[in-house]
């Protein structure tokens, strides 16, 4: 093992103990999407992203929100629309605080388009079954 993974997997472990019981999946429909992005002096972006999910198999609505923040580049974020399934990997919030209820967004994987804001090594993989036309007409 060289010297970027073990660097890699030490990083990997601390992350874990730091945030491993507030981790969490959302998987489910899109009802809406609001994006706000910022510039101050053409200089400093901001990019503030709302999504609420409605999971699979559950009554509830889930708020999951997207903050960054970088210098001289114009920041990116992949299309969501109203419909789509959508992955959701994120943090909860810390227990007593206001925004607990919530998800901070770390990635977010679009099902209908197949696209990742950060893409991932051996992702979800989902497989449609292709139809054969190889019927006779007469």
């Amino acid at each position: 093992m060289g010297f970027k993974d073990k660097f890699k997997e030490q990083y990997a472990q601390s992350y874990l103990k730091k945030y491993g019981d507030r981790l969490t999946q959302v998987q489910g429909k899109v009802l809406s999407v609001k994006i706000e992005e910022k510039t101050f002096l053409w200089i400093f972006h901001k990019l503030k992203v709302s999504i609420l999910v409605k999971p699979q198999n559950s009554k509830s609505v889930v708020k999951c929100t997207y903050f960054k923040k970088k210098f001289f580049k114009k920041i990116d974020f992949i299309n969501v629309s109203q419909g789509h399934n959508v992955i959701i990997q994120g943090l909860k919030g810390k227990k007593g605080k206001e925004n607990r209820e919530s998800v901070e967004i770390i990635n977010v994987m679009n099902l209908t388009t197949k696209k990742d804001l950060i893409p991932i090594e051996g992702g979800p993989k989902i497989q449609r079954i292709k139809m054969n036309n190889n019927r006779r007409y007469r």
